[in-house]
């Protein structure tokens, strides 16, 4: 099992934690994690774009213009696609862009990613956050200590509001848990800050 330093919020050493080699020794799948992230960002889109074809376009009752005559081509609607004003071909509807993955291939993913951030020194774990009132001061001294990068993801085990609002407002930062973290945000961050009860959580999730 990997060992990896504990860090307090003041970070100065406070011990070690072993980690399952099964969740963070793996050899990360780069397919999975694309796959997984593909789908992550293709279940973000909304799907709300709406043009209109030319059937859907106002007018195109009558001829515009006589068919011959004119030295122009000849048309027999206004609504062609062809004219200014009139409709789309084949014009983009709202629909959906959802589509699942396995579960298999999800959790291979995420012990893929969490593998690597520990292979790349990425990972930052401390024995606690907590703070006794929200501060955006206090959370920035805590990731100066522990030598934090500007993109960092903090995830706890429970939902803490003020370690939730400490983080808002700074740029760079999220925080999440256990539950609810994606192989998506962990890739598009930096460091990995994760407390001790969320690392046994997440030990006992994907064991």
């Amino acid at each position: 099992m990997a060992t990896v330093k504990v860090l307090n919020m003041a970070g100065q050493d406070a011990g070690t934690i072993e980690l399952n080699d099964e969740i963070f020794g793996i050899e990360p799948n780069e397919n999975a994690v694309l796959a997984v992230v593909k789908n992550y960002l293709a279940n973000q889109r909304q799907g709300t774009q709406s043009a209109k074809t030319r059937g859907e376009v106002r007018g195109g009752g009558r001829k515009p213009f006589r068919q011959k005559g004119t030295g122009r081509h000849r048309q027999g609607s206004t609504t062609d696609p062809s004219q200014i004003g009139g409709g789309v071909v084949f014009a983009p509807k709202p629909r959906s862009y959802r589509y699942s993955v396995p579960k298999k291939l999800r959790r291979l993913a995420m012990k893929s990613i969490l593998s690597s951030k520990v292979a790349e020194n990425e990972i930052i774990v401390l024995d606690e956050l907590k703070f006794d009132e929200p501060k955006t001061k206090e959370m920035v001294k805590v990731l100066e200590n522990v030598n934090a990068a500007k993109k960092a993801l903090i995830v706890t085990a429970e939902k803490d509001d003020n370690v939730v609002k400490s983080a808002a407002n700074i740029p760079g930062v999220r925080t999440a848990l256990v539950s609810t973290m994606n192989v998506y945000e962990i890739i598009n961050h930096t460091n990995f800050i994760v407390t001790k009860d969320a690392i046994e959580k997440i030990q006992e999730v994907y064991a």
